[in-house]
């Protein structure tokens, strides 16, 4: 049997994600997508990382949540700029609305840690 793949449904969210890496890239930012199952230790990782280089590294998170804002509230009294996602139940983050989070925080040089949703 051939199967035959008309479409890449996914193929505008790859072009964005191309675009995303490459204006990372261009803006010295290494992003760091962490994923993992709700209650893993996602945010515990992520702000003990910031603890460890700040001040010296100039950081960002962008924090993905199916609909609390409690994670992006606990960096945010760290003094680091975040930009909250609530997904709507959604399941992960897609590349547009890293594109557009990204705009919010205009992070040049450092490191931008994203805290995706999930799977």
């Amino acid at each position: 049997m051939n199967i035959k793949v008309m479409k890449k449904i996914m193929e505008s969210n790859d072009a964005i994600a191309a675009a995303n890496r490459r204006r990372f890239a261009a803006d010295r930012v290494t992003a760091l997508n962490v994923m993992a199952s709700p209650g893993a230790g996602k945010t515990s990782v992520i702000l003990a990382l910031l603890s460890r280089l700040a001040p010296a590294v100039s950081m960002a998170v962008i924090e993905g949540d199916i609909a609390s804002t409690i994670d992006a509230e606990k960096i945010e009294a760290q003094g680091i700029p975040v930009v909250q996602i609530n997904t709507g139940g959604g399941c992960h983050l897609d590349a547009n609305s890293i594109r557009e989070a990204a705009d919010e925080l205009h992070l040049m040089e450092g490191v931008l840690f994203i805290e995706n949703v999930g799977n």
